[in-house]
């Protein structure tokens, strides 16, 4: 891994990660799950960001920005990613919902250095949304 986007999950360069690429990996992405994915910027670039949302979901495109809300429905076969290091991380808020073609594997664990499993950790809140301030 390669950049800041991603702190402090990944550190910012030199992690070697075991990726999950066989079977039907593809089925069993959920959010909250590392990916590696071709950057739609530079189709000679791989990526590792965080699954936020899935095909059929809605999310808020950019928390932060309080003053506007948006939100957003996911299309079916694709993905909302974003980095950990949200002030640090072009992601799915700059270049939109990623297609799942476009997603190379799911990062299982960090082989080195300090060898971990990478868990998913995320709790989904349901809910009703709504831009109304």
């Amino acid at each position: 891994s390669v950049g800041a986007s991603m702190l402090p999950t990944l550190n910012m360069e030199g992690d070697a990660l075991a990726v999950w690429r066989f079977g039907n990996w593809r089925k069993h992405i959920q959010p909250g799950d590392l990916v590696i994915f071709i950057s739609p910027n530079d189709p000679h670039r791989r990526a590792v960001k965080r699954v936020l949302g899935l095909g059929g979901d809605t999310i808020c495109i950019d928390p932060t920005k309080k003053e506007k809300l948006e939100y957003l429905q996911i299309p079916n076969g694709y993905l909302w990613l974003q980095g950990d290091n949200h002030s640090n991380s072009t992601d799915s808020r700059t270049y939109g919902p990623i297609p799942m073609s476009l997603v190379s594997g799911k990062v299982v664990a960090r082989a080195w250095p300090w060898p971990c499993l990478i868990n998913n950790g995320m709790e989904i809140v349901p809910g009703r949304f709504s831009s109304a301030s």
